[in-house]
């Protein structure tokens, strides 16, 4: 296998004669995605992206056990929970999916919160995870959305 192969490069954009574009025709391109990108798309992805790392600080990727954070976790759920509300009527059906899975990052809080505090396979007697940070209010909030919601409090 040739080192191309193994790393491969980025193509760079071509004319339609097959030149390289000019370091003007990249901005000029680029310029033209910002011109179509909207804040609600910036938004989705930002909360799409709080979740999937989520995940990883969870533990729950394949691989990712070592990589277990529940003050990262939390900090996860609570800015996806946050940003959210801004782009879910926007998302229609959508958003259920969303919704199960800040759902399930939840649950997995809860979970480990508990093994870390004496469940199986915590050590004897062993701290409990910290809370996750409190975030400021932000004025684009509803008022009281992103609490975190914990069976029994």
């Amino acid at each position: 296998m040739s080192d191309q192969e193994q790393n491969p490069q980025p193509e760079m954009p071509l004319n339609e004669d097959g030149t390289p574009l000019t370091e003007e025709q990249l901005a000029a391109a680029y310029e033209e995605q910002i011109k179509q990108l909207r804040v609600e798309d910036v938004v989705l992805q930002t909360v799409v992206s709080l979740l999937n790392l989520g995940g990883r600080k969870a533990g729950l990727v394949p691989g990712t056990e070592d990589e277990r954070d529940l003050n990262q976790l939390g900090f996860a759920i609570e800015a996806a929970m946050r940003l959210f509300p801004l782009v879910e009527p926007a998302l229609g059906d959508d958003a259920t999916q969303l919704k199960d899975a800040i759902s399930q990052l939840q649950m997995a809080y809860v979970q480990l919160g508990g093994q870390v505090a004496g469940g199986p396979g915590a050590p004897e007697g062993g701290p409990a995870a910290p809370p996750p940070p409190a975030p400021k209010e932000s004025p684009l909030a509803p008022p009281g959305a992103g609490k975190l919601w914990v069976p029994g409090q």
